[in-house]
């Protein structure tokens, strides 16, 4: 055993040239400086994060050109994330680095993917790489046999088929790479479940007509084995999720794997796969409405979660202001989940515009100082608003996306109401319900015209024995036709749209939510718990976020000031408003506590000290 410095190493020969010392330090000394540097949080412990990519194509004959430790250092000394996901293979299938199992773009200045790995483990900052998984247009291309056929038999443009060679032909072969080769943390797949289609190949009619006495692969809804035919394709989507996240794990056992919109608003399901968490990137267009639904649609699927925002307006093209960023953030912290944002790389993998990291340092400091009263919180139990998967699945027309249903147009119409009435409300699909439904006060179905029957059977049982069922529309009153029969006074009622009245309604059927709110319109209330402490977040909306101008949201008027009265077994010892840090004079009377808050400016948390 030679010593060099501090480092032992084993040579059977005392003699040992310099040159084989040398050829040793080389394999060595980055295994002791991996050892050394600082842990990288898991994506399941993780709060904040940025997005970039660029999905790279044919254009790109310079990747890596500009893509230095010190740009990556410039990022994370500003923004401070616990993760960074970055471009490695788009949509247009291109890899974004110097691939030798994929189909790297045309040229390369060094490896940009080194330096990136290189700059964030040395800071302890975990690195996810954004890769188009169903969707890749290139491989597609290349290889018809991996694509889904059209119902024309023609080979789609964008789609493989998720029963198809791609996945082990392509996919696990190139994250494989990523995870060994490279040492990145996990991975965010993107175009997966909502880039999936329906296969008129000969392999996936043949496998579904054996499954269900079929002649022939039916061609549109309406015609018979319709619904047969979808939900043959999402389960096989679902085994080709659960294939690439196992092999994975069977290889790479610290390997995260997060399928883009897999068990969220596109996917109304139980989650069944290893999945490391659940993410997506909401609308840019109408932003603080899609983070409302979605982020109520990932809130209580037992996974950790977070969701994205586009840092710039995807109709102008222009850098979002860091308050609007805030409101949209604001919405996803105040039901737990964690934030990140997507901006973008230019075509040589560079970061376009670092003064747009001013713009997310903003908006971090904003997040970080909400963290200890908001993240991983849980929901106290209200207004259930019923999602339900079997319906959504007959009706859409796609395989995966909220889109399609008249059950969730209604479900969106009724959500804004809920919310601009100041209720606290989750939605939840039929495995959140099953057995558990005597948790709400009130369950509410919109617009569904089919529910499993023995599920309409609890919800029926549920408003026997003493819960609150509010239909709305002819779908759910034709259901529960013989319950409204019986006009059991308020346990089941019906309206037949989502108008002017549904405020009196709600009202009547629920007269008594746990928190109540005066003074604004246009704040959102969540009634939730943090590690035993009841917390009241109150999120303001206002603003033109729906039809956001073409400079941006440039600010948002504080709202209040707020009268927010909470029922309590007893009086508290306390309520503080976060992150001020500042106690509130309380008054106690009849079973509530009530304070005055002089306003919200963008997102103000109440704790409750008992």
């Amino acid at each position: 055993m030679r010593i060099i410095g501090s480092i032992a190493i084993p040579c059977r020969d005392l003699s040992l040239p310099l040159g084989a010392v040398a050829a040793t330090l080389v394999c060595i000394l980055p295994q002791l400086s991996h050892a050394a540097d600082p842990p990288r949080m898991k994506r399941a412990d993780a709060f904040l994060g940025i997005h970039f990519d660029f999905h790279a194509g044919d254009d790109c004959d310079r990747v890596g050109q500009r893509t230095t430790r010190e740009m990556v250092g410039r990022i994370i000394d500003k923004v401070q994330p616990d993760y960074i996901q970055i471009d490695c293979k788009g949509h247009r299938g291109y890899s974004s680095y110097p691939t030798k199992v994929g189909n790297p773009a045309p040229g390369f200045i060094g490896d940009p993917l080194r330096v990136w790995r290189d700059a964030t483990r040395e800071r302890g900052v975990a690195l996810f790489m954004h890769y188009s998984g169903v969707w890749d247009y290139h491989a597609v291309a290349a290889h018809p046999d991996w694509a889904a056929v059209n119902a024309d038999g023609k080979p789609n443009s964008k789609a493989a088929s998720v029963f198809g060679p791609y996945v082990d032909s392509l996919m696990i072969p190139q994250l494989r790479e990523l995870a060994g080769e490279y040492g990145v943390d996990g991975v965010w797949v993107d175009g997966d479940c909502w880039g999936t289609t329906p296969d008129y190949g000969q392999k996936a009619v043949r496998e579904f007509c054996r499954q269900t006495g079929a002649e022939a692969a039916p061609r549109k809804a309406g015609e018979p084995y319709w619904n047969a035919w979808m939900d043959f394709h999402r389960e096989g989507f679902r085994r080709y999720l659960r294939h690439y996240v196992d092999e994975l794990k069977s290889t790479h056992p610290d390997f995260q794997v997060i399928s883009n919109w897999a068990f969220s608003d596109h996917m109304p399901e139980q989650v069944s796969a290893a999945v490391a968490g659940l993410s997506g990137d909401f609308s840019p267009d109408d932003s603080v409405n899609s983070a409302r639904f979605a982020g109520r649609c990932l809130e209580d699927q037992g996974v950790p979660w977070d969701l994205m925002s586009w840092s710039f307006s995807r109709k102008t093209g222009k850098q979002k202001p860091a308050v609007q960023l805030m409101q949209e953030a604001a919405v996803v912290l105040a039901l737990g989940g964690g934030y990140q944002a997507y901006f973008k790389q230019d075509r040589d993998g560079a970061v376009r515009d670092p003064a747009e990291m001013d713009v997310m340092a903003e908006v971090a400091r904003f997040c970080r100082g909400r963290q200890a009263f908001c993240h991983r919180s849980v929901a106290v139990p209200q207004i259930a608003l019923l999602y339900s998967t079997a319906g959504h699945y007959r009706e859409s027309p796609r395989l995966f996306h909220w889109a399609g249903s008249n059950g969730t147009a209604v479900l969106r119409k009724a959500l804004t109401l809920i919310l601009q009435n100041q209720y606290g409300v989750q939605i939840v699909s039929e495995h959140h319900l099953k057995g558990k439904m005597s948790q709400w006060p009130v369950v509410i179905v919109p617009g569904w015209k089919y529910l499993e029957p023995d599920f309409r059977d609890e919800l029926a049982a549920y408003a026997r024995t003493g819960g609150r069922l509010l239909l709305i529309g002819p779908g759910p009153a034709a259901l529960f036709e013989t319950e409204l029969a019986a006009k059991a006074g308020n346990s089941v009622v019906a309206v037949e749209s989502v108008d002017e009245s549904f405020p009196s309604v709600l009202k009547r059927v629920f007269p008594a939510p746990i928190v109540e709110v005066q003074g604004a319109r246009d704040v959102d209330v969540s009634p939730r718990m943090l590690s035993g402490a009841l917390s009241i977040h109150l999120v303001n909306t206002s603003g033109p976020h729906a039809n956001t101008p073409v400079g941006g949201i440039t600010a948002i008027e504080p709202v209040g000031p707020l009268t927010v009265s909470i029922r309590l077994k007893q009086a508290p010892r306390s309520i503080t408003v976060q992150p001020e840090g500042k106690p509130l004079e309380v008054a106690w009377a009849d079973g509530r506590a009530t304070v005055t808050t002089p306003k919200v400016d963008l997102y103000s948390i109440l704790i409750v000290d008992p």
